[in-house]
Protein backbone atom coordinates (compact mmCIF):
# COMPACT_ATOMS: atom_id res chain seq x y z
CA UNK A 1 0.00 0.00 0.00
CA UNK A 2 1.29 3.25 -0.57
CA UNK A 3 1.86 6.23 1.16
CA UNK A 4 -1.35 8.39 -0.22
CA UNK A 5 -3.40 5.70 -0.35
CA UNK A 6 -2.56 4.74 3.64
CA UNK A 7 -3.45 8.38 4.03
CA UNK A 8 -7.00 8.73 2.68
CA UNK A 9 -7.49 5.61 4.89
CA UNK A 10 -6.58 7.16 7.73
CA UNK A 11 -8.47 10.14 7.51
CA UNK A 12 -11.57 8.22 6.13
CA UNK A 13 -11.30 6.79 9.79
CA UNK A 14 -10.47 9.69 11.37
CA UNK A 15 -13.71 11.35 10.03
CA UNK A 16 -15.63 8.59 10.64
CA UNK A 17 -14.16 8.34 14.71
CA UNK A 18 -15.20 12.23 14.69
CA UNK A 19 -18.97 11.32 13.69
CA UNK A 20 -19.48 8.88 15.69
CA UNK A 21 -18.39 10.88 18.76
CA UNK A 22 -20.48 13.73 17.82
CA UNK A 23 -23.38 11.59 17.34
CA UNK A 24 -23.10 9.93 20.85
CA UNK A 25 -22.56 13.78 22.50
CA UNK A 26 -25.93 14.45 20.61
CA UNK A 27 -27.61 10.81 22.01
CA UNK A 28 -25.92 11.60 25.21
CA UNK A 29 -27.59 15.50 25.49
CA UNK A 30 -30.96 13.84 24.58
CA UNK A 31 -30.91 11.47 27.33
CA UNK A 32 -29.81 13.74 29.99
CA UNK A 33 -32.76 16.19 28.94
CA UNK A 34 -35.60 13.65 28.90
CA UNK A 35 -34.40 12.30 32.72
CA UNK A 36 -34.52 16.25 33.88
CA UNK A 37 -38.35 16.38 32.24
CA UNK A 38 -38.67 13.09 33.80
CA UNK A 39 -37.85 13.76 37.49
CA UNK A 40 -39.91 17.32 37.39
CA UNK A 41 -42.91 15.20 35.74
CA UNK A 42 -42.46 12.34 38.92
CA UNK A 43 -42.64 15.79 41.54
CA UNK A 44 -45.40 17.37 39.71
CA UNK A 45 -47.28 14.07 40.37
CA UNK A 46 -50.45 14.45 43.17
CA UNK A 47 -51.64 11.13 44.52
CA UNK A 48 -55.14 9.99 43.27
CA UNK A 49 -56.36 9.48 46.44
CA UNK A 50 -54.52 10.43 49.81
CA UNK A 51 -55.57 6.93 51.78
CA UNK A 52 -55.41 4.90 48.79
CA UNK A 53 -52.91 2.28 50.32
CA UNK A 54 -52.42 2.90 53.85
CA UNK A 55 -54.27 -0.20 54.82
CA UNK A 56 -54.43 -3.77 53.90
CA UNK A 57 -57.78 -6.24 54.96
CA UNK A 58 -56.67 -9.71 55.37
CA UNK A 59 -59.00 -12.49 56.68
CA UNK A 60 -57.61 -16.26 56.81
Amino acid sequence: MDIAALSVVMSNNQVRSSASLAVMDNIKDVAQQQSLQLMEMMQETVPAHPNLGNQIDIQL
